[in-house]
């Protein structure tokens, strides 16, 4: 018996300690929120390899979609597979393109709220070539012209600095043989559900991006009235900012 009751102390003890890690605060507190990240156009779900580590840090289960980039159609149903598998409540996070889809995507009650992170907020009937047409036009966007094929790409120089020039040359090199193809068909879908119009939202704006214009940006925060985070970063804060992105995701699951 005394064996017993000092393993049990030990456990006990063991127990206590881990609860205690900076790494298991939020699932400690019973916390069943997952982050489902939705990446954007030029990208694929590893985009978000920075950002993960520090979610899961704080116990916060994770899960990257790889969006096909066919369709708004076939990128919603992609998220909502996602979505619908969870068990608990779901924050969900859409970066560029990304938040077009989870603006579509986020009628489930699972979701309690919504992360754009430099990304469009299109309202019900509003497709993307129609937005923002009050903003100069971004470099990297003059630079994007469509394949035999219709699809649409980045060249390796305006991944460099357009894209993601705040991050390393090196980086960015892989990132433009690595990004997926959009058609360019997809500028004219319009979105016929906006989540963010019941949802608790938050809003990354990228000041310095030459792909969406920062002050598009902060219309877009202003309108859906997100709690509002403004980086001196490229279109990709979770890059070069990964930390600070991972802040206001994890404001979002405290919510």
């Amino acid at each position: 018996m005394k064996n017993i009751s000092k393993t049990a102390l030990i456990l006990s003890v063991a127990l206590s300690s881990a609860a205690a890690l900076p790494g298991h605060a939020l699932a400690a507190s019973g916390n069943d929120t997952t982050v489902v990240l939705v990446h954007g156009a030029f990208a694929d779900g590893s985009s978000w390899n920075q950002v993960t580590p520090y979610l899961q840090a704080k116990g916060v289960k994770v899960v990257a979609v790889q969006n096909p980039l066919s369709s708004l159609a076939d990128d919603v149903a992609a998220v909502q597979r996602v979505v619908d598998a969870q068990t608990g409540k779901v924050v969900l996070v859409g970066h560029s393109w990304g938040g077009a889809v989870i603006t579509q995507a986020g009628v489930s009650d699972k979701i309690k709220a919504l992360v754009y992170v430099a990304a469009f907020a299109p309202s019900e009937g509003e497709a993307l070539g129609g937005l923002g047409k009050d903003y100069p036009v971004p470099p990297g966007i003059a630079t994007l012209k469509p394949d035999a094929n219709g699809n649409l790409e980045l060249s390796p120089v305006s991944f460099a600095t357009n894209f993601a020039q705040d991050v390393p040359k090196e980086k960015t090199a892989v990132l433009a043989t690595t990004q997926g193809l959009l058609p360019a068909k997809v500028f004219g879908e319009p979105v016929t559900f906006a989540a963010w119009k019941n949802k608790p939202n938050y809003y990354i704006v990228a000041s310095k991006d030459r792909m969406i214009d920062p002050g598009l940006q902060a219309a877009f925060a202003k309108k859906i009235n997100a709690v509002t985070t403004t980086l001196p970063t490229s279109h990709v804060p979770m890059l070069s900012q990964p930390k600070a992105v991972a802040e206001a995701i994890l404001a979002a699951v405290k919510n």
